[in-house]
């Protein structure tokens, strides 16, 4: 059996009698300096124990989401209307999608950007609107031709007026000009405006009653649109000012669409039944017509993830556009790319924020605005996106992944329809940032060093300072003898 004296000769730390150890005020003054000196680097070790270290590096991009990109966008145009507000995505392998509409929704907006009704339905794509075939020169006036003074007066004066509001240069109206006019004879002939007063065809030259067009948004042509006395008042339903008419644009093919419009007039009363009033019309022939010039555009759309283009602008295939006034002028709400964060991610993001260039969105609440009456008419808006997948990741899950992007937009002058275009082009890389905790020996090595450290410096110090103070003494004693 072991003695207790070989057990005590292994002791380290030795025991010196409390009557052989002396305590002095530097020692005392040490010894609290020290005590802090280690209060005070504990907190700091602990600190950057508890603080997760990041490790950004760049790889090329393994996308868990796929060969496709999501865009999610928000924007308004003051001075484009619903009516032909058109979102279009086309990228380098020769995909070309027109207008799309099953993710897009629209709203009429008015000049400060408020909408001024529910959702714009564009209504499904028509099928090929027929036109007359021969041209027959001789054909005559039969429309009324309207102008600012006598529009309102005369829109008044009919339970029904449909307008064909024209530009002379455009081919589409050219074409409807013949079928227009023999179908407001046959009408006139039908329904005589002095004995009948049913139902008026009227033109109006939008080349020389150009405020007259702009205060009903005119602008695409022909654009006609069908007016009804009385209806163009507030109720519990809405504001309603008129409707446009799609259908075709054929002789036969207005005055059967004319026809059922006067259909559930009664002669007597002359007064429209608002229920039911779209007689035997189809719903695809006429819809509401946009309340005001503006329409905010918003909803997302998939894009594969090569080099391609995001473009609003006008688009119709049985209408033309005056590219001198159309004004492309817009303001991004919201611009982003990649699948949006969700709540529980939100909650936890605010630690990563420092690692993230918070470029995701770098367009958000910018404004692109152009005057048309100065030189920057026939303007389209380019925006040149490069875009980066960022993602951060932690030792058990993928915290945050989001793409963000820089852009640069510069103004180009062009005799074709304005647009606003959003070239976009990844990039093949990505930048993953890992986040790296504090191994919990490491924290225990340091905190050991730190107190041993201190501890044994602290001696040193006071080491040097007493036999310093004793050499002192001695000297002191010594020039006195």
């Amino acid at each position: 059996m072991v003695s207790t004296s070989r057990i005590k000769s292994v002791d380290f730390y030795r025991k010196i009698p409390r009557d052989l150890t002396e305590a002095s005020l530097s020692g005392a003054g040490l010894s609290i300096v020290a005590a802090l000196s280690m209060m005070f680097l504990f907190g700091m070790e602990l600190n950057n124990y508890l603080t997760v270290s990041t490790l950004t590096s760049v790889v090329v991009d393994k996308s868990s989401d796929g060969e496709f990109l999501r865009i999610d966008f928000n924007m308004s145009f003051p001075a484009l209307s619903c009516e032909f507000a058109s979102v279009d995505v086309s990228d380098v392998l020769g995909t070309n999608r027109l207008n799309i509409t099953k993710t897009i929704r629209k709203y009429s907006i008015d000049s400060n950007l408020k909408p001024t009704g529910s959702e714009f339905q564009s209504g499904p794509v028509s099928k090929e609107i027929k036109h007359d075939d021969e041209v027959d020169e001789e054909y005559g006036e039969g429309a009324v031709s309207l102008n600012s003074r006598n529009f309102d007066r005369i829109s008044h004066q009919h339970s029904i007026l449909v307008v064909n509001f024209f530009a002379p240069w455009c081919y589409w109206s050219n074409r409807l000009k013949p079928s227009w006019e023999k179908a407001a004879t046959i009408i006139r002939e039908r329904y005589d405006p002095e004995m009948d007063g049913r139902i008026l065809l009227a033109k109006v030259d939008c080349t020389e009653e150009s405020e007259l067009c702009r205060r009903n948004h005119i602008q695409g042509y022909p654009s006609v649109r069908i007016f009804r006395k009385g209806s163009d008042v507030r109720d519990d339903h809405g504001h309603h000012d008129h409707e446009s008419y799609y259908g075709d644009r054929d002789t036969e093919g207005l005055v059967t669409a004319m026809e059922s419009l006067v259909a559930p007039i009664s002669l007597d009363s002359q007064r429209l039944a608002l229920e039911n009033k779209s007689g035997n019309l189809t719903a695809d022939a006429k819809r509401p017509a946009p309340l005001t010039g503006g329409c905010r555009i918003e909803g997302f759309v998939r894009v594969k993830k090569v080099p391609g283009n995001l473009i609003i602008s006008a688009h119709s295939g049985v209408h033309s556009f005056d590219a001198s006034q159309m004004n492309m002028s817009h303001i991004i709400s919201h611009l982003s790319f990649g699948k949006k964060i969700s709540p529980r991610v939100m909650s936890d993001i605010k630690r990563v924020l420092p690692y993230l260039g918070r470029s995701h969105d770098k367009l958000n609440g910018q404004a692109y605005i152009t005057d048309p009456g100065d030189s920057t008419a026939n303007v389209t808006i380019e925006h040149y996106l490069q875009i980066v997948k960022t993602e951060v990741m932690t030792r058990s899950y993928k915290l945050v992944e989001e793409y963000e992007y820089t852009a640069h937009s510069s103004l180009v002058h062009s005799l074709d329809i304005p647009t606003a275009k959003f070239h976009f082009e990844l990039s093949p890389m990505q930048v993953l940032v890992t986040e790296n905790p504090k191994s919990f020996s490491h924290f225990i090595t340091n905190l050991c060093a730190i107190i041993g450290g201190v501890f044994t410096v602290a001696g040193i110090l006071d080491s040097i300072l007493h036999n310093t103070l004793r050499l002192m003494k001695k000297v002191e004693l010594g020039k006195n003898f």
